[in-house]
């Protein structure tokens, strides 16, 4: 194994971008556009000198005299083909990259001692790499700093940092994700945190992440609405102890309902944001529960499905985003897959963000199987994050058909797809076995693309309604 290198941070740089932060925050609609026109400048000179694959899709365009729109479209998986070409820094090579997120042991390590790397989960279908550079991160680390709601005002005031938080992150912990990877990052670059941050794997059984919780006793809890309420469910049974002051969630849809469940049963208040693997920080809610959009540092387009902007309030079929922070890795006009309205009214908190909605993923948690206190409930996030790093299928819709039956089906179709099918039925055996729930059985379907919800993106892990076969 390759000596441990610590994550890579640069003080005076981050102060600078936390002060820069501040004042935007504050600052006019037009002072914030001027700060996005000037880094997109920037942007596209950095990637049309640095990338390969940039100079070509830039040729003839120059900064400042063509508009965004007139840029091309960049999808994920043709970046990803190209990602020798893409990158800005020559030594950063595709194959070198895999090989360091499949170990598990460099998670937080710094890549040629300069980066931070981390994977996305492939929800769209193609699993990406990212590297981030210590510009990159200290945009990131400001904005979740100095952006992020005040829910308990007095604390914030005494401790504006949450150095005196234990803060538990509940997900997929053993992996190189955007979340992990933050947060142990954190755990090396300030050790007096290093046992006030805790990570608890969802991939074990709800019995598990309670004693786990219970142990700690979080003020923080950190975690993804479904598993937000499955935790809800436990404390309201009494089976979970941990009283946090505070529920952070993110990465799906939070419904009004389910917000007011959560908030409800852990007696504190719930705040949402809105990141990704391509930039982690996209957005935070306000004290009036609305999405303010980071647009200083990210641009957001929400088109059509011809690719045609859509006018603001109203509805689109996927969005494009540009980086505005990441020179190592451009991305500029790269489809999201998300849905997202940009609002053309403003909000009552005075923020001179732009507001914005944001349909995520809305996949179901299931219920399974025969354990001894009756069916198990399984988060979709857990499944997902099983099929992909241990059976490596990522084209999947995986549909519950009743309490003992689930239906895995991929758009995938030939001999490749048929092994990766029986690879997945067998993970998903052994991680149901492991989970408490018994007798479930697994059909298989190759050459059948799932049903997408209403986000327009593929629901990954859902219950067929009223107990249908075949799916949603």
């Amino acid at each position: 194994m390759s000596p441990v290198t610590p994550p890579p941070v640069d003080p005076w740089l981050s102060g600078a971008v936390a002060v820069d932060v501040a004042l935007a925050s504050q600052a006019t609609a037009d002072a914030i556009a001027d700060r996005q026109a000037r880094r997109l400048r920037e942007l596209l000179a950095s990637a049309r000198l640095h990338s390969p694959l940039y100079r070509r899709l830039l040729k003839g365009c120059e900064p400042g005299t063509v508009g965004l729109a007139d840029l091309p479209r960049t999808p994920k998986a043709e970046l990803m083909a190209r990602f020798d070409e893409w990158v800005a820094d020559p030594r950063l090579r595709l194959d070198a990259l895999r090989r360091f997120v499949a170990d598990r042991r460099r998670i937080a390590d710094a890549f040629l001692g300069r980066y931070v790397v981390w994977e996305s989960s492939g929800s769209s279908g193609v699993p990406g790499i990212f590297v981030q550079d210590a510009m990159a991160m200290a945009v990131y680390d400001a904005l979740e700093a100095v952006r992020r709601p005040v829910l308990r005002p007095l604390q914030r005031w005494l401790d504006p940092w949450s150095l005196g938080d234990r803060i538990a992150f509940v997900g997929a912990t053993g992996g190189h994700f955007a979340s992990t990877v933050s947060i142990e990052r954190l755990r090396r670059l300030n050790p007096a945190l290093s046992t006030r941050l805790q990570g608890i794997s969802f991939l074990q059984p709800v019995e598990g992440i309670v004693a786990a919780l219970n142990d700690f006793a979080p003020s923080v809890i950190a975690t993804y609405p479904s598993a937000a309420a499955l935790l809800a469910e436990e404390r309201s049974s009494g089976r979970l102890r941990a009283s946090p002051s505070e529920v952070w969630t993110g990465g799906e849809d939070l419904s009004a309902a389910r917000r007011e469940f959560v908030g409800r049963a852990f007696g504190c208040p719930v705040t949402n944001s809105y990141g990704a693997s391509e930039f982690l920080s996209l957005a935070s809610e306000c004290r009036h529960g609305r999405m303010h959009f980071n647009c200083d540092w990210a641009i957001l387009e929400p088109v059509d499905e011809s690719g045609r902007a859509v006018v603001p309030g109203e509805p689109c079929a996927t969005t494009l985003l540009t980086n505005l922070a990441n020179h190592v890795q451009p991305l500029i006009r790269c489809d999201l897959g998300d849905q997202v309205v940009l609002q053309a009214r403003g909000c009552p908190c005075g923020s001179p963000l732009p507001v914005i909605d944001v349909q995520g993923r809305s996949d179901d948690t299931l219920r399974l199987g025969r354990g001894a206190s009756g069916p198990v409930s399984v988060l979709p996030l857990a499944l997902s994050t099983m099929l992909e790093e241990e059976a490596g299928l990522f084209d999947f819709q995986l549909v519950q058909q009743g309490p003992c039956e689930l239906l895995l089906r991929t758009g995938l179709s030939g001999t490749e797809a048929e092994a990766a099918l029986l690879r997945a039925r067998r993970v998903l055996d052994a991680f149901l076995e492991s989970q408490g729930a018994a007798g479930v059985q697994v059909h298989l379907r190759s050459g059948e693309p799932g049903d997408a919800g209403r986000s327009g993106k593929l629901r990954r892990v859902v219950v067929a309604p009223d107990g249908r076969r075949g799916g949603p």
